[in-house]
């Protein structure tokens, strides 16, 4: 396999995560009739909040300025592990799908431990939320991997997509698209879209991750908001590689520009959603979300049956 066909993904989405944000921004802003922020705002932010202090307050201890680096160094540890459309991971070992799922749930115990940490029972609020919400979107994340590990024959992720979504689609369409709506669907609630929450939203009752990050600035906000673009670029990555069968043995770099191009399909899609939708109540969440994990069971049985 050639090096640079797996590193090239890891590089991209170090530099270009935060790019992503910017696309669902300016799709909203143009569905809206307005002119809306730079494609780069986050880079701005990124940079401006590197440059500040950090305040702490004097009841959280360390589990609150550990929690964003532990979260972000999750979040990195991950990117190795997602191979673009038709290459094999930068590391690829069996059983990466899980350490995958592991990393992420790291990310999201570091976030709500150091919500708990601050004493507010308004950011406990945030972080039960979070957890109640985590616990029915990652079965179905869990289910969408089983079925592809099921049809291709390894935990690997790598080997999971590579060689095995295209004969998939010609064999069992329908269950490849039962699994990509559940992964859709998760992944408007793992990053915290509409309809599930609003990242740009303020109002005390109907928030979920941006109560839990409140107390942060500076530096560790810098962390978060990053983080939170990593994340997207994790299960972007997992959608388009599901969705796109490319394999080209000629062009084997194509694949990360087209992990690019694909994952900026996925953003424009988000800002659409996002201008043709609203939140959901807070009550019709996990049904949602168990309707994901409904779906991503019946691709599975699906493919079993193959």
């Amino acid at each position: 396999m050639n090096f640079w066909q797996t590193i090239l993904p890891v590089l991209a989405a170090l530099l270009l995560a935060p790019l992503l944000p910017g696309v669902i921004a300016r799709v909203k802003a143009a569905v809206a009739g307005r002119r809306g922020p730079p494609l780069c705002q986050l880079y701005f932010d990124l940079w401006k909040l590197l440059r500040k202090g950090a305040v702490y307050s004097r009841t959280t201890t360390w589990v609150f300025r550990a929690a964003p680096g532990i979260a972000l160094a999750a979040l990195l540890c991950a990117l190795p592990l997602l191979p673009a459309p038709g290459a094999d991971a930068l590391v690829s070992c069996s059983g990466s799908m899980f350490i995958l799922i592991g990393l992420l749930a790291l990310a999201r115990f570091a976030t709500v431990a150091a919500a708990l940490d601050t004493g507010s029972s308004f950011e406990g609020m945030g972080g039960s939320r979070e957890v109640q919400f985590a616990a029915l979107a990652e079965p179905a994340v869990l289910l969408a991997l089983a079925a592809l590990a099921r049809a291709s024959g390894t935990c690997a992720l790598g080997g999971m997509f590579a060689g095995t979504v295209g004969p998939l689609w010609q064999t069992a369409a329908p269950a490849v698209g039962l699994l990509a709506v559940a992964l859709g669907i998760v992944l408007l609630a793992e990053n915290c879209r509409i309809p599930f929450d609003d990242p740009n939203t303020h109002l005390e009752l109907t928030m979920i991750h941006e109560v839990m990050v409140l107390d942060y600035g500076g530096p560790d906000l810098a962390f978060i908001l990053y983080g939170a673009a990593l994340k997207l670029w994790v299960f972007g990555t997992l959608l388009v590689n599901l969705l796109v069968p490319w394999q080209d043995a000629a062009r084997p770099l194509a694949g990360t520009g087209v992990l690019i191009v694909g994952l900026v399909a996925v953003a424009i899609a988000i800002g659409l959603i996002e201008s043709a939708l609203a939140r959901l109540r807070l009550l019709k969440v996990p049904q949602l979300l168990l309707g994901a994990g409904a779906l991503a069971g019946l691709g599975l049985l699906l493919i079993v049956r193959l």
